[in-house]
């Protein structure tokens, strides 16, 4: 004993020294990898990802004021409002206080294309005019084929604050244009987006006009502004990012002496660029910091392995000693046990080609026992009943208390045929036995059940075969031994 557990420690003490060192040789050569790959998986997988998802949660936070600006347009109040010759000025004023208090808009406005007047929460701002710079965008949602669009322009009613306005067409009831209505956010809130951006994808995020002026960016870049082309680094690509291309494009720059990765692509939606940028540095840092914990660590970390294991081991073989105790009352194996004892049997069964069945058996009328007697007797009974089949069964054979009155024989290397002479050998011995209950015989007799196991058959499929042959036992009178077959191997046969 004492010299298997010195080989046990010995091997467990190289299992150790091979861990330590192909955890050192994974961790150098994860890092060489990582150091040559990860600038590649940014560049072409991660940065164009965040773009996608950024550009997306865009498209999500502007599809709510973009619903309100449709709801408005098929307002049945303010269709008839304008049809009916804009007479109470109050009533779509009150209107669209309303929209922008309960959505919390920045602006709601309707311009109505019989008059050109422009009303928002407040009452009539002007009377829109074509020659007007700052009216062309009403002339164009006219003209247009969409819905709506979106647009960036200053907000007169806000003193010019930068505003993203949703513009949404206003149709009568047969489909004739009539004005525009719709809602604005003010750049503040899309720098609150930005914000949020930033945070859950760990990137820089900003937006420049279609000249490349910075024009929104979160609080990375909150005192950055100008021309990208007058920025050090970004100043080499600037030419590069001004493409109107609405597909991610990658490059890169260098500044302060680190390289800087950048996905840019233009939103006609807004008629800007959506710039998203992230450090080389940020990625390469952790995996140098991980090398060297790492490294540092691996001795103790495989010493904690090598206890983990042993604490493992000891559990694991405690656990089986738990699980392969006896029933307190007969002595027999618990069913627990039985059962991986079973499942060996079933190995080594299959392995070596021999067959194996099964005798399940229960007392006769053991409630009558109990209720006449009371439970101490039964339980002498049992007691008895398990002794005797110890003494009636083959060393090799397996017993167990299966549950209640009933017990399970595991008989190995037995054919079909030697099992039923056994379980008839039981039955007289137990029917032949004197029991004696409070200095009176009483006749106790078994009902039993057989079956063989097949080949890769299910476990449920051997038991419930065992349990059928039982329950016909008793059916058919008790005090008698029945076989069942697998009629499905023999169909195959």
């Amino acid at each position: 004993m004492r010299r298997l557990s010195s080989e046990k420690y010995r091997l467990l003490g190289w299992i150790c020294g091979l861990l330590i060192i192909g955890f050192l040789t994974t961790i150098t050569g994860s890092y060489i990898v990582s150091r040559d790959t990860i600038r590649q998986n940014v560049v072409e997988q991660s940065l164009p990802l965040t773009s996608d998802n950024i550009y997306s949660e865009i498209q999500k936070d502007l599809l709510r004021p973009a619903f309100i600006s449709s709801l408005m347009s098929s307002d049945t109040f303010l269709r008839d409002w304008i049809l009916n010759g804009e007479a109470e000025q109050t009533q779509i004023v009150r209107y669209l206080k309303e929209v922008k208090q309960k959505y919390g808009m920045i602006t709601a406005f309707l311009v109505s294309d019989r008059t050109h007047h422009y009303y928002y929460a407040d009452g009539m701002l002007k009377t829109v005019d074509p020659n007007e710079h700052r009216d062309v965008w009403y002339f164009r949602v006219r003209e247009m084929k969409n819905e709506y669009e979106i647009n960036v322009d200053i907000d007169m009613a806000n003193r010019d604050a930068m505003t993203i306005f949703l513009n949404h067409r206003v149709l009568d009831y047969r489909g004739n244009f009539i004005g525009a209505a719709g809602v604005g956010l003010t750049l503040d809130t899309m720098a609150e987006f930005l914000d949020s951006y930033q945070t859950r994808f760990h990137r820089t995020v900003y937006f420049i006009d279609r000249e490349g002026q910075i024009m929104l960016s979160g609080r990375a870049m909150r005192n950055v502004r100008g021309h990208i082309g007058d920025l050090p680094g970004i100043s080499a690509v600037a030419r590069d990012i001004l493409n109107h291309d609405v597909k991610p494009t990658s490059l890169e720059y260098t500044r302060n002496g680190e390289t800087v990765l950048l996905s840019s692509r233009f939103i006609p939606e807004l008629d800007w660029y959506l710039l998203v940028e992230q450090t080389i540095a940020e990625d390469v840092q952790p995996v140098r910091r991980m090398l060297a914990i790492s490294i540092a660590i691996s001795a103790i970390v495989s010493i904690l392995i090598l206890v983990l294991t042993l604490f493992a081991v000891n559990r694991y073989q405690t656990r089986l000693q738990q699980i392969a105790g006896t029933d307190a009352l007969t002595g027999l194996l618990n069913r627990q046990a039985f059962e991986l004892v079973f499942r060996q049997a079933v190995l080594d069964s299959e392995r070596r080609s021999t067959p194996m069945c099964a005798i399940l058996f229960d007392i006769d009328f053991f409630k009558t026992v109990n209720d006449n007697h009371g439970h101490l007797v039964g339980d002498h009974v049992l007691q008895q009943i398990a002794e005797l089949a110890r003494k009636a069964l083959r060393e090799s054979d397996i017993i167990t208390r299966w549950g209640g009155e009933e017990f399970l024989i595991l008989l190995k290397d037995c054919p079909l045929e030697q099992a039923h002479t056994l379980a008839e050998k039981l039955r007289q011995t137990i029917a032949a036995h004197r029991f004696v209950v409070d200095g009176q015989p009483v006749s106790v007799s078994i009902s039993l059940g057989v079956t063989q196991y097949s080949a890769r058959e299910q476990l449920q499929t051997f038991f419930a075969r065992a349990d059928k042959a039982l329950y016909e036992a008793k059916r058919e009178g008790r005090n008698r031994v029945n076989v069942s077959l697998n009629t499905h191997k023999q169909n195959d046969a």
